[in-house]
């Protein structure tokens, strides 16, 4: 399949879906608060606890978790629900000024905005050779991290 553009937040919603649908063992997810993709929405909740159910592995990395504390109850009940699968990292203030965001799904299908602030950018599946570059930064990126998010620990 050939990588598909997109610049609508519709687009970039459904291409999300598509690959987390696509998912098997990992998902590796990087946006600086994730206010845009909508993880405590049913039907993602519905992807991710398949997901999760099949034993996969969801890593997240945020410049912020407040969004997801405030505004997402089914995602943090998810991290609950399947807190040995899911670990929920922040990075450390030395590297906030990364803006781009990206979803890999076992490291051959990707979906990347080329800006946290804008819906456009790029899906590409089946596709180990583009998902390469974000997969480096992505451990990069991790390096930089502390532990974040925990069940429990939101106060809700």
């Amino acid at each position: 399949m050939e990588k598909q553009l997109f610049d609508s937040r519709t687009q970039f919603q459904a291409l999300l879906e598509e690959c987390m649908s696509r998912a098997r063992l990992t998902l590796q997810l990087f946006d600086p608060d994730y206010a845009w993709w909508q993880l405590g929405s049913s039907k993602t909740d519905a992807l991710l606890r398949h997901f999760l159910q099949h034993r996969g592995r969801l890593q997240l990395v945020a410049h912020s978790n407040a969004h997801l504390e405030r505004h997402e109850p089914r995602f943090l009940k998810l991290l609950e629900d399947y807190s040995h699968q899911i670990e929920c990292r922040l990075t450390s203030r030395s590297i906030h000024t990364l803006t781009d965001s990206f979803c890999v799904a076992d490291g051959v299908h990707i979906v990347r905005r080329f800006h946290s602030d804008h819906f456009r950018g790029e899906a590409d599946f089946n596709a180990p050779a583009s998902t390469q570059t974000s997969l480096e930064r992505y451990d990069a990126i991790w390096a930089e991290t502390q532990p974040g998010l925990k069940p429990g620990t939101t106060g809700l």
